[in-house]
């Protein structure tokens, strides 16, 4: 799994109405009763189908359990204009967990979007393996793939969402990673692999996308997904996926709050061929906010909240967690 979001547009700051709509959202779907299931009995898939998504699933376990995926995330720390202090002190603008770096580390110099790094004598701070002992510019994740700075099993690199600017920090020894036992999915059916009609957006049609920052990015988007299911017509806009031209959905459904992550999940596609692309659902997932207070995930655009129940792919990780702002 990418460190990244896949929405790459500057975002407009619009918290409060974006932020209300997420916690109704949540509310709502903690409240909605339990649906009658829009899926049909439970089938069990071809045994070369249930293959390929057992693979997926491991490849999924894998990423999760990786010491840069998103379990060892640890802090998100929004940086002030001028000096920020690093270390394990309380008292800084960027905190170390206790006992994995000096009480003063250095210090984060942030004059607009630039940044640099002022370590303290003896830090022990690298980034490639070599020490840092003089001041270093670090640029943030979108001018490029940001220098990863390490300390001990913790490393940070600066992240900018719009006009923030800040310190995403990991732990190859973090608790979340620890304690992760594994997820859960819904039965594999192939019902849910499901060949949609591509309907592409000539040029790139701009849609809003929100993320739990309150901000808002008008993201290019290639064309919708639409597909049939039970007699009625579903529609989606999606995003640009991968490099060879797969699609990037982020949708929501009536699963959303007890069964799947309250705020919608994630599935990718192949690029569509002939008008046509096939949307697996057995392949949803949640995102990294699923599992960490210190990601910046995208939700899911109106016209992606789903009017049915998505019973495919994969299920809420414990309760979830609310952003970190």
């Amino acid at each position: 799994m990418p460190m990244t979001s896949k929405p790459t547009s500057k975002p407009t700051s619009k918290p409060t109405a974006v932020l209300s709509f997420l916690s109704a959202a949540l509310l709502l779907a903690s409240l909605r009763p339990a649906a009658a299931a829009d899926s049909p009995a439970v089938k069990p898939a071809k045994p070369d189908y249930q293959h390929e998504i057992a693979a997926w699933h491991q490849s999924r376990d894998k990423g999760l359990r990786d010491e840069n995926g998103w379990l060892t995330l640890v802090g998100l720390y929004w940086l002030d204009e001028g000096e920020n202090k690093i270390g394990s002190d309380a008292g800084n603008k960027v905190i170390f967990p206790e006992g994995k770096a000096p009480a003063v580390a250095g210090t984060l110099v942030r004059h607009g979007k630039e940044v640099q790094l002022n370590p303290a004598p003896g830090a022990g701070i690298t980034v490639d393996g070599k020490p840092v002992s003089a001041p270093l510019a670090v640029q943030a994740d979108t001018q490029g793939k940001p220098p990863v700075l390490h300390l001990g099993s913790v490393s940070f690199f600066v992240i900018q969402r719009g006009d923030k600017v800040g310190v995403r920090m990991k732990d190859s020894q973090s608790p979340a990673l620890a304690a992760f036992r594994g997820l859960d999915y819904f039965p594999v059916q192939t019902a849910w692999r499901v060949e949609a009609r591509f309907e592409p957006y000539t040029p790139a049609k701009k849609i809003p996308i929100a993320n739990v920052l309150g901000q808002i990015a008008d993201e290019d988007s290639p064309g919708a997904v639409v597909f049939d299911w039970q007699g009625k017509t579903y529609r989606m806009d999606a995003l640009k996926g991968d490099d060879k031209g797969g699609l990037f959905l982020i949708f929501a459904d009536q699963t959303n709050g007890k069964d799947t992550y309250g705020a919608g999940r994630f599935l990718d596609t192949d690029p569509p061929q002939g008008g046509k692309v096939v949307v697996d659902f057995n392949t949803a997932y949640s995102p990294p906010c699923a599992f960490t207070a210190f990601a910046t995930c995208p939700l899911p655009p109106a016209q992606n909240r789903l009017a049915l129940r998505v019973e495919a792919g994969e299920k809420k990780y414990g309760e979830g967690h609310a952003a970190a702002h």
